[in-house]
């Protein structure tokens, strides 16, 4: 049995006229009868008896109107589905980022990409850097974000990376006679208390380092592991800190017009290595190949 067969049959049940069936096929009325003989042929039964001119299905005709209406409306169905997938209107997307860009960042940007695609369904977990690629390289996620900093799984091989080098800012409260600076130096921060990262991270190697070359005193009072909780530190006055701009751009979205810190470039610059990670081994769907392009510009904007 083909598709042709059971969607004629299918017609014929439904008009119980081979020449009606015919019209509302664009078919002539001998193709659809012969469709309906190679049909019975196959499945070896008479499925119609003509009597006063009319047709008459048989009652084993029922059971495959039945099962031909199923596997037509699944076909139907299937093909919806595929013509969505290559529209970019369906289908799932896999994401594990690190911890930082997945608490807001990320999310308004998943937001904005699915947000005229009603049957994308989007899979957002957090992980450490390090467990970014590992899951990355069991090929069972489409993209990950992970600091570049961090040393890469074993598994690296299975993996693809793309790095964008972001520049980081300094976060300052609003009424701070810094946050008039158009630039914050560090002989700005000499001696003055700060917030960073802990000391293996790459910008607190970075941030100490400039201050040495600098000849300024680096007076870290508060270490943490991600940047998001140092802004409560520089938000009660007690701290200056150096972070990401991924990290400033969350903030100004969760705080919106409560908004009290003001994030300005910082000298000398300082660098956040950022990771798009994709599977090596697996290519990706259209529409996760959408995403990260489009992610990429998202990236690329923070520059």
């Amino acid at each position: 049995m083909n598709f042709k067969q059971l969607n004629t049959f299918r017609e014929v049940m439904i008009t119980g006229s081979m020449s009606e069936a015919a019209r509302n096929l664009n078919r002539t009325q001998p193709a659809v009868s012969a469709q309906i003989a190679s049909l019975e042929d196959e499945v070896g039964l008479k499925l119609f008896e003509r009597r006063e001119g009319r047709l008459h299905p048989v009652p084993e005709a029922h059971y495959l109107h039945a099962e031909a209406s199923t596997i037509l409306e699944r076909l139907s169905a299937t093909e919806q589905t595929l013509r969505g997938v290559q529209n970019l209107e369906h289908g799932d997307i896999r994401i594990v980022s690190m911890p930082g860009p997945s608490v807001f960042w990320l999310p308004n940007i998943v937001s904005t990409f699915v947000t005229d695609r009603t049957a994308v369904n989007v899979s957002l977990i957090s992980r450490s850097s390090y467990q970014v690629q590992q899951l990355l390289a069991t090929q069972r996620f489409d993209i990950g974000i992970a600091d570049r900093g961090i040393s890469d799984a074993a598994q690296s091989a299975l993996v693809q990376h793309e790095m964008v080098v972001l520049p980081c800012v300094c976060a300052v409260p609003r009424g701070d006679p810094l946050a008039e600076h158009t630039t914050v130096t560090v002989q700005d921060l000499d001696g003055r208390p700060m917030a960073t990262l802990y000391d293996d991270h790459p910008t607190c190697i970075q941030t100490r380092k400039s201050f040495q070359d600098q000849g300024a005193s680096f007076n870290r009072r508060f270490d943490a592991q991600y940047f998001i909780p140092l802004l409560t530190f520089v938000e009660a006055g007690l701290a200056y800190a150096i972070v990401d701009p991924i990290t400033a751009a969350s903030y100004r979205s969760y705080r919106g017009d409560n908004a009290t810190l003001a994030f300005l470039p910082f000298l000398p610059e300082i660098d956040l290595n950022v990771s798009v990670v994709t599977p090596a081994h697996r290519p990706l769907s259209k529409l996760a190949t959408t995403f990260v392009n489009f992610l990429r510009l998202e990236l690329q904007a923070l520059t």
